[in-house]
């Protein structure tokens, strides 16, 4: 009979695994349907596959398929007939598994994560960070060491030494942690026991920077300027003044007008660098209104609703011919303008309009800090500037473009104002007239 723990079921489905319920204790539903196969519930509310056999030897074993989600009911049912049939052979998959686990070093691991879950669920951009961080901080410290034999010290060692850069020792922790919970779910080190699960992070200073409407209004001054006359230089005060150096009036030089524009609809949209000078033409439509960026970071792009202002700049773009890039780099059409440009611009437009704290991607913040104070919403942000938060309510909310295209028309157009030397005030949204439905 089966103990407290244990209980039998006519056949493990999805529905069942959806409506199995954590306990104070841990507990398996054992499958009537395929004799040994059973799900293993955690009071985490972690849910597992396992398989239940006995060895030629008499040996009885009790082996994890993979976790729930990795694995369907369906794929797991599907294994655990491929295993069984194995041990009708002679075959013993939890000691072939645990002779694997006691081989796999951390360099092992660090191969089949890059490869396996970097390379296939990362963006580009995120992927490369996390090649970089495992080849220069966790593959020279960890590979030698085994993965079951891995512990919490070895993490916290880690940590520690990198406890001057916090917002990177905490990154770096996470990526491990991500690596050792596969190697949990690839039977690399038996299940939950995540040594990096109870290190603390270090507490990282937040930047909230955000253009006020008086820098704005300096930014677009010197933007224009950027276009037209040209910005000062920037001469080293510790060097010798040469003799033929032109006179204070004509030291100007003007910005890449393409860079401007990229800048101008950074502050528009609050899109990402990126995601601007990537943006192709196809994934711009005029009568619509609408531009195509990513819905979330590093997803694919979808339709958003953008201000006329935006829409405005990109009607006075020139179609370089044979190119798909709205933004195409000056020397090589098939290619997207460099970021490095994009950033030696910025660094001599924020320096002209006496910015120099602001990067770009302050740009960004600055559109969501400005649609707040209009009135919006957390959802209707969240919409904005393409965030999976708030938690997962996007997924259950008709998005309407209406209500976005008034709340960016209003951030637009006070922008636009500023940009324009105008004294511009964001006008807060009455009440009930942007809704999500």
């Amino acid at each position: 009979m089966p103990s407290k723990r244990e209980e039998a079921v006519p056949k493990i489905t999805k529905r069942f695994v959806d409506t199995a319920e954590p306990r104070a204790e841990k507990w398996i539903a054992w499958d009537d349907d395929l004799a040994g196969f059973g799900l293993s519930v955690m009071p985490s509310g972690v849910k597992s596959y396992v398989l239940r056999y006995r060895t030629t030897e008499g040996r009885d074993r009790r082996l994890t398929i993979g976790r729930h989600g990795v694995l369907t009911p369906d794929l797991a049912r599907q294994q655990a007939k491929e295993l069984l049939l194995g041990v009708t052979k002679g075959g013993d998959p939890l000691g072939d598994r645990r002779g694997r686990r006691a081989g796999a070093t951390m360099a092992d691991l660090f191969d089949r994560y890059l490869e396996e879950h970097v390379a296939v669920r990362l963006s580009p951009r995120t992927a490369k960070e996390q090649r970089r961080i495992v080849e220069k901080h966790l593959r020279p410290e960890f590979q030698g060491l085994k993965v079951e034999g891995f512990t919490s010290q070895d993490a916290r060692r880690l940590h520690f030494a990198m406890r001057k850069t916090p917002r990177q020792a905490n990154y770096t922790l996470g990526i491990l942690s991500k690596a050792l919970s596969l190697a949990e779910e690839w039977g690399m080190r038996p299940e939950g026991r995540n040594p990096c699960s109870r290190i603390d992070k270090y507490p990282e200073a937040s930047r909230d920077r955000f253009l006020t409407p008086v820098e704005v209004e300096r930014l677009g001054r010197t933007l224009i300027d950027a276009e037209t006359i040209g910005l000062p230089w920037v001469l080293d005060e510790d060097d010798e003044p040469s003799k033929h150096l032109a006179k204070p009036e004509n030291r100007r030089t003007a910005v890449d007008p393409t860079a401007v524009a990229v800048v101008r609809l950074l502050l528009l949209t609050g899109a990402r660098l990126s995601e601007i000078t990537e943006l192709e033409w196809g994934h711009v439509d005029f009568e619509r209104g609408t531009i195509a960026l990513p819905h979330q970071k590093g997803r694919a792009r979808r339709a958003h609703v953008v201000p006329t202002a935006a829409m405005d700049l990109l009607a006075r773009r020139p179609r370089v011919e044979g190119s798909p890039w709205v933004f195409p780099r000056a020397t090589d059409p098939a290619r997207t303008i460099s970021v490095f440009v994009i950033e030696n611009a910025w660094a001599r437009i924020r320096t002209a309009a006496e910015m120099k704290d602001v990067r770009l991607h302050d740009l960004r913040h600055t559109v969501g800090t400005w649609a707040a104070r209009t009135g919006a919403n957390a959802f209707q942000i969240r919409d904005v500037l393409r965030h999976s938060g708030v938690a997962m309510t996007g997924r259950y909310v008709n998005r309407d473009d209406e209500p976005l295209r008034a709340l960016t028309e209003i951030v637009g157009a006070a922008l636009t104002d500023a940009l324009e030397g105008k004294r511009a005030e964001v006008v807060p949204i009455k009440r009930g007239r942007i809704t999500n439905t």
